[in-house]
C-alpha cells in the first residue's frame, strides 16, 4: 500500500475511490456470500456511531457560535429541506404510489435530510461545512418531527399501521447525542491545561484519520447486508432510480434559488445545495429495517437513493463549485 495513502490527507485526496472499493466490495461480500452479509448488517449503528464521532470530532466546537450565528442559513436549511422537499417528494413519489413498499422507502430517505457524509461531499465541494455540522442537531430534530406528519399525509392511515417513531428516537440518541456528546467532552479535556490535555490532543489526533475508513466501513456493511435482500426486487428498484434522479437535478436548482433568495455567500450557498441534495438514507435505513415483513422490499428501495447519490455527489463536487462562483454569489454573509 502506498505511504502517502494511509496518511491523512493520503486518505481525504483518494477518498472516492475508497468509498468505490468499499461499495464494489460490499456487493462481492453479499451475492457471493449472503451470510456474512446479514452479519454485516449488525454492525450499521456501531460503525456508523464512530463514523459521527469522528465526524463530530473535526468540528471546532468553541466557534459554532459564530457558525452558527447566520440566521438565513439556518432558515434558508429549514425552509429548503422542510417545505420545498417535501413538495418535490410528493410529486415524485405519485409515481410509485401503488407499490405501499415502494413508496414508504422513497419517502422515508427524501424525506430527511442527511447529517454524515453530506459534511465530506460538502467540503469537496467547497462549502462552509461547519455550518452544515453547526446545524445537524437541529436538522435532526426536526425530521424526527417533520417525518412522521408528512408520512401520514402522503400515505395517509395506512402508514399508522406500520410506523413508529421509536427506531428513530433510538437513532437520535445512539447516533446524534451520545457521539455529540463523546466529541464535546474530548474536545473539552483538550483544552484543559493538564495530562489528561496531552492524552485527548493526542488522541484527537489519531481519531483524526478514521472519517474516511469509517465512512467506507460503513458503506460496506451496508450493502454487503442489503444486496442479498434484492432478489427479484431489480423491477422495482431500476422503477425508483430515475426518481432519485431527478430529485438531485430539481434540488440543485431549488438549493441555488433559495441560496439567492436568502442572499447568502458563496460557500454558503453551496452548503446549502448539498444540505438540500444529500439524504439520510444510513440513519433511516435501521428504521427500515425495523418493519413488518410486508415492506421486506423498503429497505433496500433505501439502499438504492444511497448508491445513486453516491455517483450524483461525484457530479456535485464538479458542478456546484463552478456553477456558485464568487462573481455571481451575493456579498452577503
Amino acid at each position: 500500500m502506498p505511504k502517502d495513502l494511509i496518511s491523512k490527507d493520503g486518505l481525504e485526496r483518494n477518498q472516492i475511490p475508497i468509498y468505490a472499493a468499499a461499495l464494489v466490495l460490499g456487493t462481492a461480500i453479499g451475492l457471493v456470500s449472503p451470510a456474512t452479509g446479514s452479519t454485516l448488517e449488525a454492525a450499521i449503528y456501531p460503525v456508523l456511531g464512530v463514523l459521527l464521532y469522528v465526524t463530530f470530532l473535526q468540528v471546532p466546537f468553541s466557534e459554532l457560535r459564530g457558525a452558527a450565528a447566520s440566521g438565513r442559513f439556518l432558515a434558508a436549511m429549514l425552509m429548503l429541506n422542510f417545505l420545498l422537499v417535501p413538495a418535490v417528494v410528493f410529486l415524485l413519489s405519485r409515481f410509485v404510489a401503488s407499490e405501499s413498499a415502494v413508496l414508504l422507502g422513497v419517502l422515508l430517505v427524501l424525506l430527511t435530510p442527511c447529517i454524515d457524509y453530506v459534511f465530506v461531499f460538502s467540503e469537496l465541494g467547497g462549502s462552509d461545512a461547519r455550518k452544515i455540522l453547526a446545524a445537524t442537531p437541529v436538522l435532526m430534530l426536526a425530521q424526527i418531527i417533520t417525518l412522521p406528519g408528512y408520512l401520514w399525509l402522503f400515505m395517509e392511515a395506512e402508514v399508522l399501521a406500520v410506523f413508529s417513531a421509536g427506531p428513530f428516537v433510538e437513532a437520535f440518541l445512539l447516533l446524534i447525542v451520545l457521539p455529540l456528546g463523546l466529541a464535546v467532552g474530548t474536545q473539552y479535556l483538550k483544552a484543559r491545561d493538564s495530562t489528561v490535555s496531552s492524552g485527548a490532543s493526542r488522541w484527537d489526533s489519531a481519531m483524526g484519520y478514521l472519517p474516511v475508513p469509517f465512512l467506507a466501513l460503513t458503506l460496506l456493511a451496508v450493502v454487503a447486508s442489503q444486496v442479498p435482500k434484492l432478489e427479484g426486487a431489480f423491477g422495482h428498484i431500476l422503477g425508483v432510480v430515475p426518481i432519485y434522479v431527478a430529485f438531485l437535478v430539481v434540488m440543485a436548482l431549488l438549493g441555488r434559488a433559495t441560496a439567492v433568495l436568502f442572499s447568502l455567500d458563496v460557500r454558503t450557498s453551496r452548503a446549502l445545495i448539498f444540505t438540500g441534495a444529500t439524504r439520510n438514507s444510513l440513519v433511516v435505513l435501521p428504521l427500515a429495517l425495523a418493519l413488518p415483513d410486508a415492506y421486506a422490499l423498503t429497505p433496500a428501495i433505501v439502499v438504492t437513493q444511497t448508491l445513486v447519490e453516491l455517483v450524483g455527489m461525484l457530479v456535485y463536487i464538479r458542478l456546484v463549485p463552478a456553477w456558485v462562483m464568487p462573481a455571481t454569489a451575493s456579498r452577503a454573509g
